[in-house]
């Protein structure tokens, strides 16, 4: 079975999970009006923006705003009662969570798709095809960080090499430096640094000797220019960023993703409407290139959902 055969199996998978366990979610109504706001994960971003251009469509009359500031700044936001959803490439941190329920804010964690970090180099780049998370490591960690691709592999070229990666808000940036560094948030400091991915892509793109990391579906919405480094795994094997080694997990650096709702903006029909429609619409997440849920986690975003209405009903 080839690659396009195993992505068009998981999206039909997903679809029927979307049919059978969402579909009574539905609210139906045509003429809601409101607001919903919602801000975080850059990562993220694609999936929502996707789900608010086609909800405001059916539902002109509610305004979605999507920013991105963020898994980190997101949460900020949210704890404040700023925004209504908030999008994360990670999971909530214990003193996100104290500040939300500082200010009384409640929420309910949903899962909405997974997510493969894509080490990025230029499309001229034909030594540093396949890497293993020790030569990340060798780059990005603070006590080694090497200067030179030589430095990686003597064979490799003489040449600085020009680092690309997540700001310290971003969800993606917790989430690197803890697989490949073993700590959170440990890293070298001289790099480029962004919250915004399509930034990191541009900057990576314009330097034959640039090295980045990012969401894969940035990657896939720029195979023209970029080139996936393929990781070793465990096995030893080198593998490359794509749907079906994200869902088994068979690349090294994969990930779920998440929106995070307060229990108390559901009580709104704009935002129960906007959710039960995020949820149904797991078609969307394949369209930018991520990885729906299956059959079972989406069942188990089902039940968190309904439990988050009966809250918000309260």
């Amino acid at each position: 079975m080839n690659h396009r055969q195993r992505f068009g199996l998981i999206a039909l998978g997903a679809a029927v999970a979307v049919v059978l366990g969402f579909g009574a979610l539905q609210v139906g109504a045509q003429d809601i009006k409101g607001e919903v706001k919602i801000d975080g994960s850059s990562t993220v971003y694609l999936i929502t923006e996707a789900v608010a251009t086609n909800f405001k469509k059916l539902h002109p009359g509610v305004n979605v705003t999507v920013g991105i500031s963020g898994t980190g700044g997101g949460f900020k936001k949210f704890a404040a009662g700023e925004t209504d959803i908030s999008d994360a490439s990670r999971k909530i941190k214990d003193v996100e969570a104290a500040n939300c329920k500082k200010n009384g804010i409640e929420f309910t964690e949903l899962q909405i798709a997974w997510d493969g970090l894509a080490v990025a180099i230029h499309k001229e780049n034909t030594w540093a095809t396949k890497m293993t998370v020790e030569q990340l490591k060798k780059i990005w960690h603070p006590d080694t960080a090497a200067q030179k691709w030589s430095d990686v592999d003597p064979t490799w070229p003489k040449e600085d090499i020009q680092l690309y990666g997540a700001g310290p808000d971003s969800g993606t940036f917790d989430y690197f430096t803890e697989t490949i560094n073993g700590k959170e948030k440990l890293t070298r400091k001289d790099y480029t640094a962004s919250e915004d991915d399509n930034s990191l892509v541009q900057g990576v793109a314009r330097n034959k000797y640039a090295l980045g990391y990012f969401g894969l579906a940035y990657l896939e919405g720029h195979k023209d220019k970029l080139v996936a480094v393929a990781l070793a795994a465990k096995d030893g094997k080198f593998v490359e960023p794509k749907v079906d080694t994200v869902l088994d997990r068979s690349y090294p650096i994969s990930r779920p993703l998440y929106i995070y709702v307060a229990n108390k903006a559901l009580a709104r029909p704009e935002v129960k409407e906007f959710v039960g429609y995020y949820l149904r619409r797991s078609d969307l997440v394949s369209d930018v290139k991520y990885v729906p849920l299956s059959a079972l986690q989406a069942n188990r975003t089902k039940k968190a959902f309904e439990g988050a209405l009966k809250s918000a009903a309260k």
